[in-house]
This record gives structure tokens, sequence and C-alpha cells, in this order.
């Protein structure tokens, strides 16, 4: 039985349609705080089950019957570390051969404040006996292009990265390896480092937008400071800001770059480059 925990999320969505290509939906498994959510996965006969990461007595029955799992970090700032403890620990009391977790880029190494979270993660997971593997995603390309309407409307993409490389790819490029590593009979413990084919500044993101566009962009960089203070006005909700400014400003010394193609390895295929996402994303 293969099992997706934070399944109604996007990522988690995409990972159960890539498994459904290749595995009966009986075999599969989708964790989620509200099953009423997945009601139409359900339909389609995959098991469905309750699982919330803040009620940990729950979780072990949970996983019951559970040969494989895919733990999708929360995205709970702050408390990921105690939350993915107890799905580790219930992994284990379950009898949970294989845990793959979505970690960071370079977690063992990265500056960023949203690695410290994944690294303790990481080190619960390899002291747990259990079979693993670290799926260390770099940073989405959705979170340049979700806001790509409002970019082209201003005329500018802001941040702090400087001329700092992004080796970004998106959500299904990510969840394609997901599948890949889950269902593709890895009984090894291994680490993998994924993220784009072709890194980007942003200088060459606001490029890209106005090439598709056909309206004028600029990049402005600024310092981290007030990137924080220009994303507060725009309403993000705490602690986003900081973090996102804190993500940009460190991105200058390309924390987000790497270039070993683990991820198109991985996959089988190119990652998606940079301009197919930028027309989606206008396209939507």
């Amino acid at each position: 039985m293969y099992a997706v925990t934070g399944a109604s999320g996007q990522l988690g969505r995409l990972v159960l349609d890539g498994l459904l290509e290749t595995v009966e939906p009986d075999k599969i498994m989708a964790l989620v705080r509200d099953p009423a959510k997945l009601a139409e996965i359900a339909q389609r006969g995959v098991i469905v089950r309750a699982f919330d990461y803040d009620a940990p007595e729950t979780l072990a029955p949970a996983l019951d019957g559970v040969e494989r799992l895919l733990l999708i970090s929360s995205n709970d700032v702050g408390r990921r570390e105690v939350q993915h403890r107890a799905v580790i620990d219930a992994a284990v009391a379950a009898g949970v051969g294989f845990v793959a977790y979505t970690s960071i880029l370079h977690a063992d190494r990265n500056p960023l404040d949203l690695a410290v979270e994944h690294r303790a993660t990481e080190a619960v997971i390899a002291h747990s006996g259990v079979t693993y593997a670290l799926l260390r995603n770099g940073w989405y390309t959705e979170n340049y292009t979700m806001s790509a309407k409002a970019e082209v409307a201003h005329g500018a993409v802001i941040g702090s990265a400087g001329e700092g490389r992004i080796s970004a790819a998106t959500r299904a490029d990510y969840a394609a390896a997901a599948v890949a590593v889950l269902a593709g009979g890895i009984d090894a413990s291994r680490t993998y480092e994924l993220a784009g084919d072709d890194a980007f500044t942003l200088a060459d993101y606001a490029a890209t937008l106005a090439e598709v566009s056909g309206k004028p962009m600029n990049y402005v960089d600024m310092p981290e400071a007030a990137l924080r203070a220009a994303l507060e006005g725009m309403g993000l909700p705490a602690p986003w800001p900081a973090v996102l400014a804190e993500t940009s400003a460190k991105t200058a010394q390309d924390v987000l770059f790497d270039d070993g193609h683990a991820l198109s390895g991985l996959i089988g295929r190119p990652a998606t480059p940079l301009i197919d996402a930028v027309k989606a994303a206008l396209a939507g």
C-alpha cells in the first residue's frame, strides 16, 4: 500500500494523479485532515483516511497496512518539526518500511531559515531505522509565476536576489519525482537534490514575462527590509513577508541553485522550462 500525506494540497493531488497512472486505486491511500476534500478521489477507488499531524495518537492506526509513505512537509512553519516527528514515530509504530520526505534543496548546508525544520526532520528520519528517501526539492517555479499577472500589470518584478541563480521546477516536476521514488521500487536509503535544469535570475524571469506578455518589464532589486515591508503592504500574513524576504535576500548567495540534473534524470524528461511555466500562468 502506498500512502501520501497532505493529499489534498497542490503537490499531494499531483502525486495522487501520478500514482493513479501506474498503481491500482485500491493500493493507494490518501491521508488528509479533512477527507471530504477528497470525495472525488475516493470515488475513483483510492482509500481516503483522516490524518491530522496535530493528533499524534491517531496517526499510527491511520497508517495500518501502509508499506511506502510519502510525507509531504507541513506548511505550518514553526511547528513542522514536532508534526513531522509525530508522523515518523507513527510510521515506525505501524511498521511502514519506506518513508520519502519532501525536504529543501541542500538541506544539510542551506542557510535559509526554512531549512532548519527540514534538517531536524531529516535527522529524525535518519535515526528512525526506516529506509528512506530525502527529496530535497528546490524552489517551485509557481512561487514566482503565481504573481505573474500582477507583475505584468505593474511592469515590475521586485526582490532582493541580485544576480542569484534559481534552479526552480514546477510542482508537476517534483510530483513526478515523488511518484518515481515512491512507486519505483527503491529499497535503499538515498538523498536526491532535486532542481530545474536551467537556472535563471529574477532579471531573467522579468525578461521572460516581457517576452511572453509583450509588455515592458523591469526587475527592481531592493534591500531585504524594504522587500519585507512591500510584502506586508500587499497583505501577506505573518510569517510569510519575513520568510520570503529572507529567502530572496539569500538567493543572492545561490542557495537555490543546483546543476546536478537529478530531477530530470529521475523523472526521465527535462524539467519544465521557465518560459512554459510563464505561458501557463499568464494564460490561466
